[in-house]
């Protein structure tokens, strides 16, 4: 059996605020090849969700503690759709291809994702190519626009 108490979303929490990343995660299947990808993110806010996209899977997000902006985009980058999860919604499932971001508000935030395995790591292709990539200039901008984006905005530099 398999589970996470709060004590472990604190410890989780404390690990995500103590790397570069801000981010830790705890995994509930066993191999990447598993069929199904169960996994609790630690993300404190200041972490950098590039815009990307799964071709391969849907992806089901839910908060298990703290709220999260999670923008969609078209494929020219427009914002279509702004979730605020951790209040009235407590879950979201995107289909296949849908391009999203993912903003951490909160101080020991940790959100609940499933998607269909094997897991993939993101191409190239399926990151937004007008978004830095982690880890390089301009990704505090980028954050700073998610928080007030809202459907029809585009990012500009």
């Amino acid at each position: 059996m398999k589970q996470l108490s709060r004590a472990d979303l604190s410890d989780m929490s404390k690990q995500a605020a103590s790397v570069a990343r801000l981010r830790s995660h705890r995994t509930f299947h066993e191999e990447l090849t598993d069929p199904v990808q169960r996994l609790a993110i630690a993300m404190e806010p200041g972490t950098y969700i590039r815009p990307h996209r799964h071709p391969q899977t849907w992806e089901l997000l839910t908060p298990l503690k703290g709220r999260f902006v999670v923008l969609q985009f078209n494929d020219e980058g427009e914002v279509t759709h702004r979730t605020l999860l951790g209040e009235d919604i407590l879950l979201q499932e995107m289909p296949a291809f849908t391009w999203h971001a993912v903003l951490s508000l909160d101080e020991g935030g940790v959100i609940f994702e499933v998607k269909h395995g094997p897991y993939q790591a993101l191409t190239e292709d399926d990151c937004m190519h007008w978004a830095p990539q982690e880890g390089g200039e301009g990704t505090a901008d980028v954050m700073a626009w998610y928080a007030k984006a809202q459907p029809g905005d585009r990012y500009s530099r």
